[in-house]
């Protein structure tokens, strides 16, 4: 995320204009028209709206987000500028988690090297003076909430259809063959001591069964 260029030429009523925005009811747009209907009308104070935008509170078109009617809560205001203000300034708190506790030399200079040097003493002065001060106004108290991992169902699995070569009660089963059949004869042998009879009887088995 880049980091916020815009910022306060004097700090002296933010802390004022984000208790009147709080105090106020929240409009369509936030316009300078709107910053006026707060008392505030000089034309430093009018700088609050692109550090608001810069902290997510309103869109580019200057309507108020979602943040924005989060900071309304003032039992979550301060704890909310936080989260606002990590997010803002990603890049700072990628240098160290613990970047609203920074000197304001320490700021100065992080933001230095963060825009390459191309920002001039006095800008670079109003970028640290404006990141210093809205981190003495938030709540740091409460812990970094992680990311959630997106929670994917995981895709069911049929049941297949039953392999007609196993049974699972019964063991595996041998393939028959279409057209084979299993006979299960009985014969009553006669009671006889001629061995001829018998030979005679398995011969016939043989000739009119087995072939």
């Amino acid at each position: 995320m880049a980091l916020p260029t815009a910022y306060l030429t004097s700090t002296k009523n933010l802390e004022d204009m984000l208790n009147a925005i709080q105090n106020a009811q929240a409009p369509e747009r936030f316009t300078i028209k709107f910053l006026e209907s707060l008392e505030f009308k000089s034309s430093s104070d009018r700088l609050i709206i692109g550090v608001l935008k810069a902290l997510g509170f309103l869109d580019d078109a200057g309507a108020p987000t979602p943040l924005y009617y989060k900071f309304l809560d003032q039992t979550e205001s301060r704890r909310v500028l936080a989260e606002a203000i990590r997010m803002a300034y990603d890049d700072l708190f990628r240098i160290n988690k613990k970047a609203n506790e920074f000197s304001q030399t320490e700021v100065r200079n992080k933001l230095k090297t963060l825009t390459e040097g191309q920002k001039g003493d006095r800008v670079l002065t109003a970028m640290t003076n404006t990141f210093v001060a809205l981190c003495a106004l938030a709540d740091w108290t409460q812990p970094i909430k992680p990311a959630e991992p997106e929670k994917r169902e995981q895709p069911k699995v049929l049941p297949g259809p039953a392999s007609p070569t196993s049974d699972s009660k019964s063991g595996p089963m041998k393939p028959l063959s279409l057209g084979q059949l299993a006979y299960n004869i009985q014969i009553m042998l006669p009671v006889s001591r001629d061995q001829a009879v018998y030979d005679a009887l398995f011969r016939a088995l043989k000739e009119h069964l087995l072939t």
